[in-house]
């Protein structure tokens, strides 16, 4: 059965990327490789990294035109839903990491959830579903 396997996301950094997304939002570097022309394979993944969800690739801008959609490859929207089994737990982590919350968390019939955006602006769902 097909799967999604991966979600570009466009970063300034990568460095920077890796440590926001490993140190605030808690995913496991997966994948670091050099390609030998100055640019990396980054593959990080959410939660303690198991396999068989959708992991990002960090991919550096190479031009102006990619380095413009840095932050707004969802055209302001939420384009990136974390799911968690601890709504709690893992709102304090990242709260206590610096990572910004745009509003407060809200109990919804889907389940518990807050907008928040990542180091570039990107916004993302933590979701508790019921």
């Amino acid at each position: 059965m097909p799967r999604i396997a991966l979600i570009t996301l466009v970063v300034r950094d990568y460095d920077e990327a890796i440590a926001f997304y490993r140190d605030a939002l808690g995913f496991t570097l997966v994948e670091d490789t050099d390609r030998g022309d100055g640019s990396r394979w980054v593959v990080v993944r959410p939660g303690g990294g198991e396999d068989g969800g959708t992991d990002l690739l960090l991919a550096r801008a190479k031009d102006d035109e990619q380095l413009a959609s840095v932050g707004a490859q969802t055209g302001g929207r939420v384009g990136f839903f974390l799911h968690t089994d601890d709504f709690a737990r893992d709102h304090a982590r990242m709260t206590a990491a610096g990572v910004r919350f745009l509003e407060e968390p809200r109990h919804e019939q889907y389940g518990t959830v807050v907008v928040f955006e990542d180091l570039y602006g990107n916004r993302w769902d933590l979701l508790q579903p019921a």
